[in-house]
């Protein structure tokens, strides 16, 4: 008996242990883009809906580092990881090269990735399924379409876009076969993200050929877009964040991404000793991407439309409705 006292006091000592060693580890940060937390969308959202209330909730802080250029992607992680903080949060795939150097070499290190996968024992890969979300804006873009021709303006023009687009495409011709969707990436390199004069450009070029609804999935960019939209009397929609208080009456809705819920999640669980590394998608399913309907858009969009809409979402979470992922074979399929 004394010894099973004994071994279950032990039990209980490692434990309790264990919980002070993950209290006394648990330092969070945050590496945003080099768009910073204020962009008005990706990297915001993570902010407000992630660090912030995260520090709210719980009365501790966050570290925060935004990078002034590419090479100092690299040199804040290992920063912040020289200094003992994790997780650490790193925000977009562009970061993506860095934490694989940094994961490595620092391996009692955790550290989280949004938007891109990377294979290392101590790094959490978290992904969304745009392509679900997208369709489900498309879908509506058709639905609102006095001309059944609608636009999509990309950033810079990779995989992750390309996504986008082909979601979006298969939701409007979901809606009407013969829909025609014109779409423009912005450029390729980093630059493409923020050069909201050129989204401006592209998205008056698409509304001279027809189209009366613009998606844009181009990071800053899509200032420009949205502005061309409210100059021109027509319609866009947001991307990331809910953008749609961006131009009330011109802004059809957003495709959100809710990556500050998962950013405030990955915070909860670490604190608590629960960091589980491996790659997670988040999908409609999983509550991970969605689309924004509130007092600034409400009037745009139909009980009909809204019904609509939400009847998709329910097919594509049972499986009824199958939206093709352009990054499983870089083919857009219908």
């Amino acid at each position: 008996m004394m010894k099973i006292l004994t071994a279950t006091a032990t039990a209980v000592s490692l434990a309790l242990c264990s919980f002070v060693a993950n209290a006394a580890d648990f330092k969070p940060a945050v590496a945003y883009d080099s768009s910073g937390k204020f962009d008005k969308s990706f990297s915001q959202a993570v902010y407000q809906n992630g660090v912030l209330k995260y520090k709210e909730q719980s009365g501790k802080q966050v570290r925060e580092f935004v990078p002034a250029n590419d090479a100092q992607r690299e040199q804040g992680l290992e920063r912040l990881a020289r200094r003992g903080f994790s997780p650490i949060v790193v925000v977009g795939f562009m970061y993506g090269s860095a934490l694989e150097k940094m994961a490595k070499k620092y391996p009692d290190t955790q550290f989280v990735i949004i938007d891109a996968v990377v294979d290392q024992p101590n790094v959490k890969s978290i992904v969304f399924k745009e392509h679900e979300g997208s369709f489900l804006v498309g879908a509506l873009a058709a639905m609102k379409s006095g001309t059944q021709k609608v636009g999509f303006v990309g950033g810079m023009d990779i995989p992750l876009i390309r996504k986008f687009a082909c979601g979006y495409e298969q939701g409007a011709k979901f809606i009407n076969k013969d829909a025609e969707v014109f779409q423009n990436m912005t450029g390729s390199t980093p630059s493409a993200w923020s050069d909201p004069a050129r989204g401006a450009e592209l998205t008056k070029s698409q509304f001279t050929k027809g189209a009366d609804v613009v998606f844009a999935a181009a990071g800053g960019t899509g200032v420009g877009v949205y502005q061309a939209a409210k100059d021109e009397g027509k319609l866009a929609i947001g991307v990331d964040s809910n953008q749609n208080y961006m131009h009330p009456g011109n802004m059809l809705t957003s495709m959100v991404k809710r990556v500050g819920v998962a950013t405030l999640e990955v915070f909860q669980a670490a604190e608590k000793g629960n960091f589980a590394p491996g790659i997670e998608a988040r999908g409609l399913k999983e509550n991970g991407v969605g689309w924004a309907l509130d007092k600034y858009n409400r009037e745009l969009v139909t009980p009909e439309m809204e019904a609509k809409v939400n009847d998709i979402a329910g097919k594509i979470v049972s499986g009824e409705i199958k939206v093709h992922d352009y990054m499983s074979d870089n083919s857009c399929k219908f």
